[in-house]
């Protein structure tokens, strides 16, 4: 049975492994490990950066994701953003990210300081956006633009 929980700081390393392979298999770069140690560490330093969540089963984690926050003026709440998303691949494709989203939704259904969830997917991942879609979301306003350094 899955279990959907905030991530501790004893999940650091397995979310750090997880953001060098989501690299590696998603745009095939190679990242620094002490550097993804540090970037993660930083948000379990900084409540103020986001959090993660951690799906586990057995003791194990299968997979996780990072919640960061944008301030909405239109709303005046917070935005959650959906980032860092893994799922170990042999557990795909089972409900474990619709299960990690249930349980956030849930939490800030009735919270007033949070106006949404939001997250960018690859134009051309059209499995992840028919999963979004079935979730209730919708890619109709918005199109994501970045300028990286």
């Amino acid at each position: 049975m899955i279990s959907i929980s905030k991530a501790v700081s004893s999940d650091i390393e397995d979310i750090a492994a997880f953001q060098i392979l989501m690299a590696k298999e998603t745009e095939g770069i190679g990242l620094d490990r002490d550097t993804v140690m540090r970037g993660v560490k930083a948000v379990f330093d900084d409540p103020g950066k986001g959090f993660y969540l951690v799906a586990s089963e057995a003791g194990c984690t299968v997979g996780s994701l990072m919640i960061t926050f944008e301030w909405s003026d239109w709303r005046a709440r917070q935005v959650y953003w959906i980032q860092s998303l893994y799922v170990i691949p042999e557990r795909r494709r089972q409900g474990i990210f619709k299960q990690m989203f249930a349980w956030l939704h849930e939490r800030i259904e009735h919270d007033d300081s949070v106006g949404g969830i939001r997250l960018y997917v690859d134009q051309t991942n059209v499995n992840a956006q028919k999963v979004y879609e079935s979730l209730g979301m919708d890619g109709n306003h918005y199109r994501f633009y970045e300028l990286m350094k």
